[in-house]
């Protein structure tokens, strides 16, 4: 968890301080964090970044708004009459539902995954927040039970930030933006309301869910910490906020942002534009209640600073995430070897949750260094096929890509981005325009007014470009061996069961050989 103090006119950085916030990994497959470790790092990261703004002479009623911006899809539910989280929050990556898509996939007709992607912009996922939602309501009975007395409250990590900070089960706000409710296959991106149907069809009570408001207007005070009194007025989705920080505010124009996964959105303007080649229709941004909500076409991928984390945690090829640079450099060449870090599956623009993780083209010559520079091309043609997805869904092909995020720091990354790419690479020298993004949006709404997002008022950012460095046909050369890879890492995992001699069912995320599965939780109806 990052809090970041923005200056309202120049866009500049005044101050930060960073939390890491712990994930747990209960089974394969499985990602979870402890919604009141969250609101500790909330808190934490505001008391320490008010710390060192007195520490600058800057006098904390300076602030004059807060936003909120988060990872997207990630579910909660808690009781509003404790406060009380009623499990762990389940993280976007986690496919424990995994099971469940398929069931609802073969359900729709023609097995079409794009089923409800008329109304959601969505195919039907474990990535998104009903398919979680439907799992804690038929595995968690305290979810159950407090659905039943009605003390339910469901939201995504934003939902339960704001509500904790304008005071929880003592008036707290129970609200979203629509770039947020965007990504939980309950919402209409057409209507922007939550949808009796799609309601229906997962089963999922309305009276549990949020109210959706625009991503910048007055939702409420914070009600505690140095900052009480303070309005909370921005809300946006992390990607989302990322290129209202990149100030993507045209149709056409685009970021990339490289975090734990990788998000490339483009700006389609004020008309959602469906893809038909496996791209996400989302809401990017409604910036003011009477303004137009702005649509973007986006490309998700599961993993890209987390494969480095995983070199690191998993496997100590790495001691921290800045040598790979090193190893990488020093091998110059991934020497033939590719990786296909599909942990999670494979997101846009396969949407294939069988698919898992490969390294091919090993060799006895092979070694780390080959290895590390595999795991950044990695990243690469992700980026590179959600790239060619966008191109041909628009027509009008990208000049120049814009990036951020943590990853953004490695220079060998950029440069390979560019020559993967075949076009310029763009980063500006303040990587932090996720948190800017949410700044913005929280300065510009009304009643605030310290923020003007009239393009003539934009701060100028300067930034850092790399342009491309290798011949277009070794490019091509190492991106169709790259696919060639894909197609190897697809349909390797099934959740179908299969009995060995011991008459022992073994599934998907299930315990090693031999020993018997532990089966799901049954739900108890009352």
């Amino acid at each position: 968890f990052i809090s970041s103090v923005f200056n309202a006119k120049t866009a500049e950085l005044i101050s930060h301080h960073q939390v890491e916030i712990n994930q747990s990994f209960p089974k394969e497959g499985w990602v979870e964090e402890d919604p009141k470790e969250i609101m500790q790092s909330v808190y934490e990261c505001m008391e320490r970044t008010c710390e060192k703004l007195c520490q600058l002479n800057i006098d904390v009623a300076n602030i004059k708004a807060v936003g909120v911006t988060n990872q997207r899809e990630t579910t909660l539910v808690w009781d509003k009459e404790t406060g009380e989280p009623l499990y762990n929050a389940i993280v976007w990556l986690d496919l424990r539902t995994q099971s469940t898509v398929e069931s609802l996939i073969n359900k729709a007709p023609g097995r079409n995954k794009n089923h409800l992607k008329h109304k959601t912009g969505l195919p039907i996922s474990t990535y998104f927040s009903a398919v979680k939602l439907r799992w804690l309501l038929d595995y968690v009975d305290e979810v159950h039970q407090a659905v039943l007395s009605k003390r339910a409250m469901f939201g995504t990590v934003d939902s339960w930030i704001i509500w904790c900070l304008t005071g929880g089960r003592n008036g707290g706000v129970h609200c979203t933006d629509v770039s947020n409710a965007s990504r939980t296959m309950l919402f209409n991106i057409h209507t922007m309301d939550w949808d009796p149907e799609l309601c229906r069809y997962f089963d999922v009570p309305m009276e549990i869910l949020p109210k959706v408001k625009s991503s910048s207007e007055i939702y409420g005070w914070m009600k505690s910490s140095s900052l009480a009194g303070v309005p909370i007025s921005g809300c946006l989705g992390d990607q989302s906020a990322a290129l209202v920080g990149q100030m993507c505010f045209k149709e056409g124009q685009a970021k990339n942002t490289y975090g734990t996964g990788c998000f490339l959105l483009r700006n389609t303007g004020t008309k959602p534009v469906m893809s038909d080649h496996g791209l996400l229709t989302t809401v990017a941004y409604k910036l003011g209640k009477d303004e137009p909500a702005c649509y973007a076409l986006e490309g998700s991928v599961a993993i890209a600073g987390a494969v480095v984390r995983w070199l690191k945690d998993n496997m100590g090829i790495v001691q921290s995430s800045e040598e790979i640079e090193k190893l990488a450099a020093a091998a110059g060449t991934s020497y033939g070897c590719y990786f296909v870090p599909a942990f999670s599956g494979l997101y846009a623009p396969y949407w294939e949750p069988s698919a898992r993780g490969i390294i091919c083209g090993l060799t006895q010559f092979t070694n780390r260094n080959h290895l590390a520079f595999a795991a950044l091309e990695a990243v690469c043609f992700q980026t590179r096929e959600i790239l060619d997805a966008m191109n041909q869904d628009s027509g009008v092909p990208l000049t120049q890509l814009q990036v951020d995020g943590g990853m953004t720091s490695n220079r060998l990354l950029m440069q390979l981005q560019a020559d993967i790419l075949c076009i310029p690479v763009v980063r500006p020298t303040m990587s932090e325009t996720t948190a800017l993004g949410a700044a913005m949006a929280a300065g510009a709404a009304e009643g605030v007014h310290v923020w003007s997002l009239s393009p003539c008022h934009l701060p100028h950012v300067t930034s850092e470009n790399y342009e491309p460095q290798i011949n277009p046909d070794e490019s091509e050369f190492r991106f169709a061996r790259w696919k060639k890879a894909v197609q190897k890492a697809m349909n390797w995992e099934t959740t179908e069961p299969f009995y060995n001699t011991n008459g022992l069912g073994r599934k998907l995320n299930s315990t090693p050989w031999g020993v018997p599965p532990t089966p799901p939780p049954t739900r108890v109806d009352p």
